[in-house]
């Protein structure tokens, strides 16, 4: 988790050729935390270029309101009520006399159960499809005190980060995190979790849930089999206003205005097809640039908070930002803390690309950006997006999550930690539920004994053939006792 307060209060591309790619292994894994007054949230974003972004198509996926009783509308956007996601947790309304409150963000929903190993909402997803996830949090002293507590949180079997919103809140702002993901099964699992440093007596909460589909093109390079994206950062350079965001950004990704201080700004005169980038970057972001005169470097520290060592997969988006003509176009060399990202780079007025799918970062960066001697310009950068690569953290063998699922369906009152991955990650399973660590795990023991459960147990419970103990007494369960034969490794 990387604490960037890189809104300063505001809150959200490919080549018309070719996107051009960096040599290396692709990896994946997105996660971003950013930061954004709460009523700037709604308030920048209904005003996000709408008028020069037609809306052609509804935001696909899932926009949720975390503890809402009825659906909220910020701009183009309709988020809705949370309880067809989760089973668990409580309600609360923060209050907003004077009206200006992102609507998503005056209701949360907070998990006072202590004894539950996550909580989770669980969406509805297509089988190895691409999904942008965001969370967003506002505390708002919805438990009477003064700093949001500190929790994890989960996707499927993968700890995501730590969730610690306490210096945003104190200066008066919502935080966001933001994963790309590919589907494992036929939905997508968003949990929460108490961590070591959970205080005792406080209760992890969440105030949105976005989940949504992106083509499969975007962040392509990326095996998502393996990695997850992390979101740290994503801007617009040149920009200093409005976030774009839906509609000009089609998935709702986030660019947030970067001035570049004392660098010059550049206007577009030609519009960008972004069509044609894997990534899908909206126009807007090419409509400004930072630039240098000719002959000169264009050296930018970006993002402008230091980086822990890891690999990270680094998009930039260039544009020649003059009148389309023979002429228009600028040759450059990119590198980045010294290393060599992209030689040769010639920008047009069409727009273009380049990536490092698995790039080694750490401490502050620096892209730096050298012109041809020859480059009737100076060079020009119009975007980036930086997101660390995040390993899986592995999931449940599909076999015992289809059997479990259905265990879960059948009883009344299971435990309510009964959602999402049953066995991952280490040490937020089900309650009762011991699983082995194979890569994909395996159930190996079901203890429920005094566990106050009703209803039936399902024929699925023939799926866990790992199993080699089931206790169940102490339940009010009924109905007949399902074939357990196919479990050879059942002893008790």
């Amino acid at each position: 988790m990387i604490p960037f307060s890189l809104l300063a209060g505001a809150l959200v591309l490919l080549v018309g050729a070719a996107d051009a790619a960096l040599p290396g292994e692709a990896l994946s894994s997105t996660l971003q935390q950013s930061v954004v007054p709460p009523y700037i949230l709604y308030f920048q974003m209904t005003s996000s270029s709408a008028h020069l972004h037609p809306l052609s198509r509804s935001l696909a996926g899932y926009q949720i309101s975390c503890g809402a009783t009825s659906a909220k509308v910020a701009g183009n956007v309709t988020w809705v009520p949370d309880g067809a996601f989760v089973h668990t947790g409580k309600a609360a309304e923060l209050g907003d006399s004077r009206g200006l409150m992102a609507p998503m963000l005056s209701s949360l929903r907070y998990f006072p159960d202590a004894s539950a190993r996550k909580h989770c909402y669980v969406v509805p997803a297509e089988r190895h499809a691409r999904y942008l996830v965001r969370t967003t949090y506002y505390y708002g002293g919805f438990d009477g005190g003064r700093a949001p507590p500190v929790f994890d949180q989960i996707i499927d079997g993968t700890r995501w980060s730590a969730v610690d919103t306490a210096a945003d809140y104190a200066g008066g702002l919502a935080t966001y995190y933001e994963a790309v993901v590919d589907a494992a099964g036929k939905q997508v699992s968003v949990c929460l979790a108490r961590s070591g440093a959970t205080e005792a007596g406080r209760s992890p909460f969440i105030s949105a849930l976005e989940v949504v589909p992106l083509e499969g093109s975007v962040y392509g390079a990326v095996n998502f089999t393996a990695y997850a994206l992390s979101t740290i950062a994503r801007h617009s350079f040149g920009h200093d206003s409005s976030t774009i965001g839906y509609p000009g950004d089609r998935f709702n990704r986030y660019w947030e205005p970067y001035s570049g201080g004392n660098i010059p700004v550049v206007e577009s005169q030609a519009s960008v097809a972004t069509e044609a980038f894997w990534n899908k970057p909206p126009e807007a972001v090419f409509r400004r640039g930072l630039t240098a005169s000719r002959g000169k470097s264009l050296d930018l520290q970006w993002p402008p908070a230091p980086l822990p060592a890891a690999s990270y997969y680094l998009a930039l988006y260039f544009q020649d930002n003059r009148a389309p003509s023979a002429l228009s176009w600028r040759v450059f060399d990119v590198a980045v803390n010294g290393q060599p990202f992209f030689a040769g780079l010639n920008v047009s007025t069409a727009g273009t690309m380049v990536y490092g799918a698995e790039w080694p970062l750490s401490g502050q960066t620096r892209i730096k950006l050298t012109p041809a001697p020859d480059s009737p310009v100076g060079p020009v950068i119009n975007a980036a997006e930086l997101m660390m690569i995040v390993p899986l953290g592995g999931r449940t063998h599909p076999r015992d999550v289809i059997g479990m699922e259905a265990l879960a369906r059948g009883f009344w009152n299971p435990p309510s930690d009964w959602r999402g991955d049953p066995c991952l990650p280490k040490g937020n399973s089900w309650t009762g539920v011991t699983c082995n660590e194979d890569p994909l795990a395996r159930v190996i023991a079901i203890n429920l004994t005094n566990s106050r459960v009703g209803g039936s147990i399902s024929d699925h419970i023939a799926n866990l053939t790992a199993v080699s103990s089931i206790w169940l007494v102490g339940n009010n369960l009924t109905g007949p006792i399902p074939d357990m034969s196919p479990l050879h490794h059942l002893v008790s």
